[in-house]
């Protein structure tokens, strides 16, 4: 496949690009992440917040997230604004059924990130009456790559467990996420297949961008030419039809757009999405590092800062420089997403020149 987009492709790319300026204008929020906890349960491998078990940051109380949700309630239209609970790891928490509770009287859809250790039977019912909307297991391949990403010899079998109650859930919307790494990358297809027999039905990839932890395990970082098998596979998956696996917000994928994910490449961040950090951090998503924070809940007011702070994210030329600088992709691309800017909005990664 020529990494190029087809001429087809671009008029799809020009038209989308209209729609996603027009979409900068409006900035309408419609994603919200709390980073309720830096605690975990695990010690991953790839965590690029670098949490711990025993994180040194406080857990945000409750009451205080609750004051940005009243900030913004008169601005947006509750129903069609979901809030996230991420971390850490989301469940360590054991008021997060009474927060859920309380979005949902609000009339907020919520979901949950989670490594799936500690999602019983009993968690779960708990969390589904208290209105639950969705929730992301990840599962990152075969019992000996995924404990070794997690560095646990009993996470697979709890995130396994986890995918198997949510399969007979009719009510809530739940996928897994895998990070295709150089100790999986190799089981895909079998990986794959295995999925499908137990039920899975939304499947998205990732792959590892160098920051954190993950910046330290070179076995995370796969080639161009795996790059390019994994985008081959996925895109061989969709055709398939039999589980819809998508590709995460990484990256522009020149001729790949459309092909490997349900819609034209774009990152929302500072855009739609934004995120309320544990340490009251007012950011974008929640993966991007912390010099591109906009304010602070305990200092500023969380819809005022949405309104006229985040314009490094919603005007994005100054990225036009260095391998940017002369690209023609740059139009669709703006520099790629915000997480893959370094602390001094240097680009870490560009997916479109990793295409082979």
């Amino acid at each position: 496949m020529n990494k190029k987009p087809t001429l087809r492709k671009r008029i799809g790319l020009e038209l989308f690009r209209r729609l996603h300026k027009n979409n900068v204008k409006l900035h309408t929020l419609n994603t919200l992440f709390w980073e309720c906890t830096l605690r975990c349960n695990l010690s991953c491998k790839h965590c690029g917040s670098d949490c711990h078990v025993s994180a040194e940051q406080p857990d945000m109380p409750a009451k205080d997230f609750f004051r940005v949700i009243d900030e913004i309630t008169p601005h947006v239209n509750p129903n069609k604004t979901f809030i996230i609970f991420t971390g850490g790891e989301a469940l360590v928490r054991r008021d997060l059924e009474a927060c859920g509770l309380e979005l949902y009287r609000r009339g907020f859809p919520w979901g949950v990130v989670s490594n799936g250790m500690a999602l019983t039977r009993k968690r779960l019912d708990s969390l589904l009456a208290a209105g639950m909307h969705a929730i992301t297991i990840s599962l990152d391949g075969f019992e000996e790559a995924h404990n070794w990403m997690r560095s646990s010899s009993n996470s697979y079998k709890n995130a396994l467990n986890a995918i198997k109650m949510l399969v007979p859930e009719q009510e809530i919307e739940w996928d897994i996420v895998t990070c295709v790494n150089r100790k999986n990358i190799a089981q895909l297809t079998e990986f794959r297949d295995f999925l499908i027999s137990i039920g899975v039905k939304s499947w998205r990839i990732f792959t590892i961008f160098p920051v954190g932890r993950a910046a330290e395990y070179p076995e995370f970082q796969l080639s161009d030419e795996d790059f390019t098998t994994v985008l081959n596979f996925i895109r061989d998956t969709r055709k398939e039809g039999k589980i819809h696996l998508s590709y995460g917000c990484e990256g522009f994928l020149g001729n790949y757009e459309m092909e490997v994910r349900d819609h034209f490449y774009t990152c929302r961040a500072g855009v739609n999405v934004g995120s309320v950090l544990a340490d009251g951090a007012i950011s974008a998503c929640p993966s991007i590092r912390a010099n591109f924070n906009q304010g602070n809940i305990y200092e500023d007011n969380f819809w005022e800062v949405w309104q006229n702070r985040f314009q490094s994210f919603r005007d994005r030329n100054w990225m036009k420089k260095d391998e940017c600088a002369d690209c023609n992709m740059f139009r669709y691309c703006e520099g790629n997403g915000m997480h893959l800017r370094d602390e001094n909005g240097k680009l870490l990664v560009c997916h479109y020149k990793r295409i082979v």
